[in-house]
Formats: C-alpha cells, sequence, structure tokens
C-alpha cells in the first residue's frame, strides 16, 4: 500500500475572496462545489490536474495570524524567473506581497511570498527540483 496525497483542506473566513485569489495569482479554476454541513464547499485545481491533487475549500476558518518567521506555505512553481517578478510586481500593487523575490542555493531557487485572504502564505518558485521543468534536475 501506498497513500497518495490528493488534496489540503482549509476553512476560510472569506470564501469567495479565497476563490478570486487562487483564480487570479494560481491559475486554479472551481471544478466542483456543493452545499455541505450548512455551508458550501469548493474545490479547486490546477488545469489538467483535476484528478491529481485539488485545494478544498470551506467558510467558516479564522484568520491566520502567521509570525513574521513562520515559513508554513503553499509551494507553485513557475516556468521562469520572469514569472516569480511577476507575480511579485502583481502582489505587491495588490498588497500582499511578503517575501520580495530573492535568490537563495540550490535547492531553494528563486522565490516570492504571498498571503492569500485567510492569511496562508504562497510561495512562487523557480529554479526547485520540483514543478515545471524539473524531470532533469537532481534532488539532493
Amino acid at each position: 500500500m501506498h497513500p497518495t496525497l490528493t488534496h489540503i483542506a482549509l476553512h476560510v473566513p472569506d470564501l469567495d475572496a479565497c476563490i478570486e485569489f487562487y483564480r487570479e495569482f494560481c491559475a486554479m479554476g472551481v471544478i466542483h462545489q456543493r452545499a455541505g454541513k450548512g455551508s458550501r464547499i469548493v474545490w479547486m485545481a490546477e488545469p489538467g490536474k483535476e484528478h491529481q491533487f485539488i485545494l478544498v475549500m470551506m467558510p467558516g476558518g479564522q484568520q491566520r495570524q502567521l509570525a513574521a518567521t513562520d515559513y508554513s506555505h503553499f509551494g507553485f512553481a513557475v516556468e521562469s524567473r520572469e514569472q516569480v517578478d511577476m507575480l511579485a510586481n502583481k502582489a505587491r500593487a495588490a498588497g500582499c506581497l511578503i517575501w520580495e523575490p530573492r535568490d537563495e542555493p540550490y535547492p531553494v531557487g528563486y522565490y516570492c511570498g504571498v498571503v492569500d485572504p485567510g492569511g496562508n502564505y504562497i510561495e512562487f518558485s523557480y529554479g526547485q527540483p520540483l514543478g515545471p521543468g524539473s524531470e532533469q534536475m537532481p534532488i539532493p
């Protein structure tokens, strides 16, 4: 037996704001929604990955208040440094950039950090041994 990670489920304080954030910044789409336990449950996925990994969100959560030294985050890989910079500029304009773009030694790569409407941190990275184009990179 070998378990496969298929989803992360979150209670969020503003479901619609989180849906819009993940559409706008992460290119995820709503693939399913339903009423559930007195609320609305939404499944979101990246295009083409609907059967691999989804984000499940439902209203009712508390706003996360992460300390400045807390690096808990969701990681999204992008295809270039320019995409990291573009997302950082977009987040800066929206007032949700938390980590300016920076370079770190392999395997961390080039990344920036953004906070979603629920207070969750999101990392956008390029040059890690994960995501687009990483098949040729060794995992340390």
